[in-house]
């Protein structure tokens, strides 16, 4: 099954793609597909987790990290850690994902306000596809806080 039949699956450019929770059958085709790179960013003790994801995609020669980004407390170190993995992996194709889209569009969001010069509407435009990030305040603290940019 392709990767963008994943749950809010979304193309934001020739290269990276992000969704929420992806199956076992999403997971089998990365391969296939083209993905080089897959970041999660969901909590091993979700009930949105894949036990074996780690073994399933590693397993077709691509590069897995896992980042897990508590929902009610996410930390700048989380971001840093995901900063530090997007700038290395650059002409790479990757698939971020998590829960429901939320926090792979909003790291993705921020990677980009601060790497390519994103503006708020830019931002805006990405997140409000998939989720309102004003409706969760402490996102959109950690949000400006990691940007700079008022949300």
């Amino acid at each position: 099954m392709n990767i963008n039949k994943a749950y809010k699956f979304k193309q934001i450019n020739d290269l990276i793609s992000s969704s929420g929770t992806v199956m076992n059958v999403n997971l089998q085709s990365f391969s296939e597909q083209g993905y080089e790179l897959v970041i999660n960013l969901l909590p091993d003790d979700s009930k949105h987790a894949t036990g074996n994801e780690k073994h399933l995609i590693e397993s077709q020669g691509i590069q897995y990290c896992h980042i897990a980004v508590d929902w009610d407390n996410p930390k700048s170190s989380d971001f840093e850690s995901f900063e530090a993995i997007m700038k290395a992996s650059q002409d790479k194709k990757i698939h971020i994902h998590c829960a429901a889209n939320y926090r792979a569009t909003a790291f993705y969001g921020m990677f980009a306000c601060k790497y390519f010069n994103w503006t708020k509407e830019q931002f805006n435009e990405l997140t409000s596809e998939i989720w309102q990030l004003s409706e969760y305040p402490t996102w959109v603290k950690f949000v400006s806080d990691n940007t700079q940019i008022p949300i």
